[in-house]
């Protein structure tokens, strides 16, 4: 499984194993939904650690770049296309640990949480 981190993108049957492999202390990402609060509000993949809104990407991006640059990262939307384009930024700016969750939570079918 640790090979599924290691991938450009992954499905939403791949991300929920990696969900359980972590809970089970045998995997370590960073699961991040760049929807918007709305959107979060409505429902979110539950092991999602934060919500940084692509609306706000300006803001929040090189802070974070910063702090995860040797953490490997999911990103993850509604359907895999927002999460896509924040992850080609960081992975040009150099950030290789980098996933994208394509599909987006619009195909996931594990638990969601309100």
């Amino acid at each position: 499984m640790q090979t599924l981190l290691q991938q450009n993108d992954i499905n939403s049957e791949e991300l929920e194993k990696l969900l359980q492999l972590r809970e089970e202390g045998k995997a370590d990402f960073i699961l991040v939904d760049v929807r918007e609060d709305m959107e979060w509000n409505m429902g979110h993949i539950k092991g999602a650690d934060m919500l940084k809104p692509t609306s706000t990407f300006q803001q929040w991006a090189q802070d974070f770049f910063n702090e995860t640059k040797d953490k490997t990262v999911i990103f993850t939307c509604r359907t895999g296309s927002r999460s896509a384009q924040v992850q080609n930024v960081f992975k040009q700016n150099g950030h290789d640990k980098t996933i994208n969750h394509y599909g987006g939570i619009v195909t996931y079918r594990g638990e969601i949480e309100k």
